[in-house]
């Protein structure tokens, strides 16, 4: 556990050392929240109002609330895993530097090391997005805030899990790049695109049904819905105090992801997070294990 620690310390340090990773990582999040609600909330209004049966009228405050909240959960589930991408380059840059090889010559085994560097980008990452988080609460008590005691820590919660996620994929992946250029390519690539493929940016709901079924295979997709559950729970519990029916609730939850299905059935919020967990298990798994066979076959 000593090594372990002294890992863990020395990675976290280097992180916070290097002030454009450390920025970058931070200022990603805010960005974000900046472009989705000048760009997305439009839509998201729209989208929202063209699933409200005719003659239902809503308080403004409620549908801003509603908006917040989808843009909160939207930019939540894509930063918990792109900062990763960040905030996990010092993997890559040791091999650069050659300080990955003083490390691999060292008595510390390959798959403390490997747990290093997922345990620290996991710290460093939870700093960026929990701040991420506040700044979002900040964001929805100014345009509609529903959000119960319960939601509050649901979401902390889901933050939790969809770092681990995102730690746990960026360290797959970049144990494979050896340059920045490498990692730099790599970053650009999921920025732009995870956030479709998961849900973030546009409702899987409405792409065409092979798309969907593809994508009922990714955890991803799971964490999105379980991120923006918890995040809206409150703006529909306003909902059905107000005399929503159930069923435009439910008509409201399938069109924005809330609800999602594999082949017709509905998945449960703990079989989401059944396969959440699973999929983290297995990455880190994966990691360690990629970790331990290059050493012993270098060896």
């Amino acid at each position: 556990m000593t090594g372990l620690s002294g890992l863990i310390r020395r990675d976290s340090k280097m992180f916070f050392k290097d002030k454009g990773m450390f920025f970058t990582s931070l200022i990603t999040p805010i960005i974000l929240l900046v472009l989705y609600a000048t760009f997305l909330a439009d839509v998201y209004k729209e989208s929202f109002a063209a699933n409200l049966p005719a003659g239902f009228n809503l308080p403004e405050g409620l549908i801003d609330g509603f908006v917040g909240s989808q843009l909160f959960s939207s930019l939540l589930a894509v930063s918990c895993v792109t900062v990763t991408f960040c905030s996990n380059m010092l993997m890559v840059q040791d091999k650069v530097s050659g300080a990955r090889f003083d490390l691999t010559v060292s008595p510390v085994k390959s798959s403390t090391m490997a747990l290093g560097y997922y345990i620290s980008s996991v710290l460093t990452t939870l700093i960026v997005c929990y701040g991420a988080t506040g700044v979002c609460f900040l964001y929805l008590s100014k345009v509609g805030w529903y959000l119960s005691a319960a939601d509050v820590i649901k979401v902390l919660a889901d933050v939790f899990l969809l770092v681990l996620f995102g730690t746990a994929i960026s360290s797959v992946i970049n144990f494979f790049l050896s340059s920045q250029g490498q990692i730099s390519a790599v970053g650009t690539i999921v920025s732009a695109g995870y956030g479709f493929i998961c849900g973030a940016y546009m409702p899987i709901s409405q792409f065409g049904e092979g798309l969907q079924k593809v994508l009922s295979f990714l955890p991803g997709t799971y964490g999105t819905a379980l991120i923006r559950n918890h995040a809206m729970n409150g703006v529909f519990r306003e909902m059905s105090e107000i005399g929503f029916p159930s069923e435009v609730i439910e008509g409201i939850r399938d069109s924005i992801d809330c609800n999602i299905y594999f082949f017709e059935d509905n998945v449960s919020i703990g079989a989401m997070y059944a396969i959440l967990g699973g999929a983290i298990a297995l990455l880190i798994l994966a990691y360690v294990l990629l970790n331990v066979f290059v050493r012993k076959k270098s060896n």
